[in-house]
């Protein structure tokens, strides 16, 4: 009681003050409308302007019922806040203020929505000293319905009904406001037209307070809906405007008799020619589709379900075709017919003749023909690849290179796979032709053995036969595809000219190899230097130059054997002849070292005291010993592979 008294006094006291200054103005502004989803939280903006403080304010909250009448949910005022009870927003309502300078906004939230919640929300501000304001908005719920089921006929419908008959039914259930359904055929809007189209609606209301709606549709059906596509659209209200929703396309089934039968070349699908399979395929335009039967020049032929098969056709196959049927309720004949047409071509045909025989430097002119419905295109091959096209194949000068085997290929452009060919021989007859060597001038070492091969041709076939210094050398030869292959072993042991021959009944021809014999030359990789010493009183200068004999050089033309090869010992095999060798040109060093002592002392007169040394690098495989003399102007040569020899220096 005390609490309210001062309350109470509190509150007198601030309208006591304010009254003594000038009434304040209070201004509202508030949305029109609010929309929300079922079930969500719904937020009413009430913006107010003033001239008080935000202290000196009463906020209220009201909402209008169906009936107009008025009911408070919230108060509030400087000193208090209350939500009212025993209301349906009970519990589900919240309300925040934002004041600023002058303004200022109040936010009242509905909480978890019903459809009940649909009403006016009002907002009233006042001042304490009797500045008042209010503004109004109207909350909408929506809720979106089910996605829409169609149900159609399952029978077929005959279509010739007088009454529009039932095609199929549609439902929306669970939407809120109502929603509505709107019928289609093949994307056209059907709408009621007496005796024609008929559309029945029925809604119901769940407990919920969703709504339901039923739609039916029946036509009139003519034989033109047979394959048409029947669905329903649902329009519904959702938040800033509308949505829909499409059920799933249903088609029915018309029955009605055929007044036409239509015949056309199923396969293959593009000119026909001699060996396809060919279908023919005959539909009326009634459903179900009647029984038919084919006949050529009225003699009637075997198919199955309404599809005749001709296999391997020939150009005897073309004509006139046709598919009959009965119309069942006029019973009159219903005929449907086209043409077919089989294109041939006829096997090639080469002239004048399949084998030809020509004399080098002869002309030919071959030609080659297909008979064809269609135009042809061909062209000549050789070995796989093309030489020449048209129907005539003309050589001008004709060489060995052009004899062979010819094909002409005759093909059809309009259609792939038709095609034919011919082949003819062609014989070229002359006298013996010699592939040319590469080198015909060859240089091989003394002793080798080269081998040189010929390789000729000629119609008929030529005989090879080798020549060297007028007689003739054994040989060996194969007969090869275009020729004869012949080769010789020639052992070179000096400068010589060997010849190879070709010839036929109709000339010869020769080709002459010039071979030069080439003593093996040595170089000097490596010398070493032996001590020099006198012989005799006279001054005498022996010089021992080492140098590494050197293999042969190989056979740049034909296959070399070389008989002096294994004539070259190994280097393993020579080792005691070294070490003998080694001991010698110790005691001649000696030698020659007592001998210029005593030349020195005078002991041996007439000869000048000269001794030449010279350093060349020696090989350490094969080492040569040169030793000359002023007396006997003899050289002799120690190799310590163990070989002598000897020569004028």
């Amino acid at each position: 009681m005390a609490l309210r008294t001062m309350t109470a006094l509190l509150v007198g006291l601030f309208f006591l003050l304010h009254t003594w200054g000038v009434k304040a103005q209070v201004k509202v502004a508030m949305e029109d409308r609010v929309e929300v989803t079922l079930g969500t939280a719904a937020e009413i903006p009430c913006l107010y302007t003033t001239d008080d403080g935000f202290g000196g304010l009463i906020i209220e909250w009201f909402y209008l019922d169906p009936a107009g009448k008025q009911h408070r949910i919230y108060f509030q005022d400087p000193t208090m806040r209350i939500e009212e009870t025993n209301s349906q927003f009970t519990g589900r309502i919240k309300v925040d203020v934002t004041p600023s300078q002058g303004s200022g906004q109040v936010l009242l939230r509905v909480l978890e929505t019903r459809l009940g919640d649909e009403v006016d929300f009002i907002c009233l501000v006042k001042s304490l000293t009797d500045g008042n304001d209010q503004g109004k908005t109207q909350l909408r719920v929506f809720e979106k319905p089910d996605h829409p089921i169609i149900e159609s006929v399952d029978e077929e419908i005959w279509y010739n009904n007088e009454e529009p008959v039932k095609i199929g039914s549609c439902e929306a259930k669970n939407g809120y406001p109502r929603p509505n359904i709107t019928w289609y055929k093949d994307n056209t809007p059907l709408s009621n037209v007496p005796n024609e189209v008929s559309v029945e609606s029925r809604v119901a209301t769940g407990s919920s307070g969703l709504f339901s709606v039923e739609s039916e549709l029946s036509l009139k059906v003519v034989k033109e809906d047979q394959g048409s596509e029947f669905y329903c659209e649902v329009n519904y209200q959702v938040i800033g405007g509308f949505g829909m929703l499409e059920s799933e396309k249903k088609k029915i089934r018309v029955r009605y008799p055929s007044d036409e039968v239509n015949l056309w070349v199923k396969s293959p699908k593009r000119d026909i020619k001699e060996g396809d399979t060919v279908e023919f395929e005959c539909l009326g335009n009634g459903n179900p589709q009647p029984l038919v039967t084919f006949r050529r020049e009225r003699v009637e032929l075997n198919a199955i379900n309404n599809v005749l098969e001709l296999r391997n056709v020939s150009r005897l196959d073309s004509g006139r075709y046709e598919c009959v049927t009965t119309h069942i309720e006029t019973f009159e004949e219903v005929v449907g017919n086209t043409t077919l047409f089989v294109n041939y071509l006829e096997p090639a045909d080469v002239s004048p003749e399949e084998t030809l025989t020509l004399s080098q430097g002869a002309d030919l002119n071959q030609s080659c023909n297909a008979l064809s419905s269609l135009k042809t295109h061909t062209v000549w091959m050789k070995n796989g690849v093309k030489v020449a096209t048209g129907n005539i194949l003309s050589l001008r000068d004709v060489v060995y290179d052009m004899a062979g085997t010819y094909e002409c290929m005759v093909t059809v452009p309009q259609l792939v796979g038709m095609e034919t060919s011919a082949v003819f021989q062609l014989i070229v007859e002359g006298s013996p032709e010699i592939s040319e060597p590469q080198s015909t001038s060859l240089e091989q070492a003394v002793e080798s053995t080269v081998v040189l091969t010929c390789r000729a041709r000629g119609n008929p076939r030529p005989t090879i036969t080798w020549r060297s210094a007028g007689s003739l050398v054994d040989s060996q030869s194969n007969v090869t595809e275009d020729g004869v292959l012949s080769w010789v072993n020639v052992k070179v042991s000096s400068d010589l000219n060997v010849s190879c021959h070709a010839s036929n009944t109709n000339g010869n021809v020769e080709t002459l190899y010039s071979i030069k014999a080439i003593v093996p030359t040595t170089a000097s990789p490596t010398t070493t230097l032996a001590t020099v010493v006198p012989t005799t009183a006279s001054p005498t200068t022996t010089l021992a130059t080492v140098v590494p004999i050197n293999d042969r050089p190989a056979s740049t033309v034909g296959t070399v054997q070389s008989d002096t090869t294994d004539k070259i010992p190994r280097a393993g095999s020579s080792g005691v002849i070294i070490a003998v060798l080694i001991i010698c040109l110790l005691l001649l060093a000696i030698l020659g070292s007592v001998l210029y002592f005593l030349y020195k002392k005078g002991k041996i007169c007439g000869r000048s005291g000269k001794q030449d040394l010279t350093k060349e690098k020696t090989s350490r495989d094969n080492i040569v010993v040169e030793m000359k003399s002023d007396n006997t102007e003899e050289a002799v040569l120690l190799a310590v592979n163990g070989d002598k020899k000897s020569g004028d220096q």
